[in-house]
């Protein structure tokens, strides 16, 4: 992966922008309208290439968006057990798969223990084939286009899945129903290291983009957002970042995670109000 050194100055693009509210620790997103979230549900949905693939749904009445979200290495729909349900409040129906490239780090992954697939570790061993898990989000893509009724559809990335969404998002399956895109710690894992680059030069719905606090995963999302032709892109450089979607989990970042989730919420409140 490319590693460059810019001045902190460079940090954000100038095709980007911050809005003060994300700058402020006490700016408030508006949280005054009623929303009728319901249980999660339990999902079973095909992949592109029709093997299974598993998932919790949250729904919520007449939803503002449905999100779906995609997990990193290691890892699985627990992701977003705690992150799902705060979408929910806020009005987003949200879709959280088990992919067959992750692991238990959140809980066990159902697609690839019914594959009889080991779980792989988010630290350790010889990096997987990230791009076999693009079917399960394609499947989830068609899924989401049967069950959102109009509702708009954002796609959701973490680590590994958040190159993967530009993938998706270029595709002619997206073309007309995705909305939206937002991505933590995306890079160029794949053996072609311009892809993610090349397919997000195919972009121009809105694009949110986040990663830890740190120069080399900063480094490796700007060339990603800049190649896309998206007139609203931000690049969110918190004070308190850590490695894909878990920025928002008090657990793994206290310091930072609810500044980070009023920028998160901003751009999509300011996309889907």
């Amino acid at each position: 992966m490319r590693r460059l050194l810019p001045t902190i100055a460079a940090l954000a693009l100038a095709a980007c922008h911050h809005s003060d509210k994300f700058d402020n620790p006490n700016a408030m997103v508006n949280d005054s309208a009623p929303v009728k979230a319901t249980a999660p549900q339990a999902v079973e949905l095909k992949a592109a290439d029709g093997k299974p693939v598993f998932g919790i749904y949250y729904p919520v009445t007449n939803p503002k968006a449905l999100i779906l979200l995609f997990h990193q290495a290691g890892s699985s729909s627990g992701e977003y057990k705690d992150i799902a349900p705060r979408l929910q409040r806020e009005g987003y129906a949200s879709l959280a798969i088990d992919q067959r490239i992750g692991g238990n780090l959140y809980g066990p992954n159902r697609t690839m223990a019914a594959a009889g697939v080991r779980p792989q570790s988010a630290t350790s061993g010889p990096d997987p084939d990230f791009l076999s898990a693009l079917p399960d989000l394609e499947g989830a893509l068609a899924w989401a286009k049967d069950k959102a009724a109009g509702a708009p559809i954002v796609l959701w990335g973490s680590s590994y899945s958040a190159s993967e969404v530009f993938l998706l998002a270029a595709s002619s399956s997206a073309k007309g129903a995705v909305k939206a895109v937002l991505a933590f710690s995306p890079g160029e894992y794949f053996n072609d290291k311009l892809m993610v680059e090349h397919a997000a030069a195919k972009v121009s719905v809105p694009v949110f983009v986040t990663s830890a606090n740190t120069v080399g995963e900063i480094d490796e999302a700007k060339p990603i957002l800049a190649a896309t032709k998206s007139l609203d892109r931000l690049q969110y450089v918190p004070q308190a970042g850590v490695h894909g979607s878990s920025t928002l989990n008090a657990n793994k970042n206290p310091g930072g995670a609810d500044e980070n989730w009023r920028a998160v919420l901003g751009f999509l409140k300011r996309q889907f109000p």
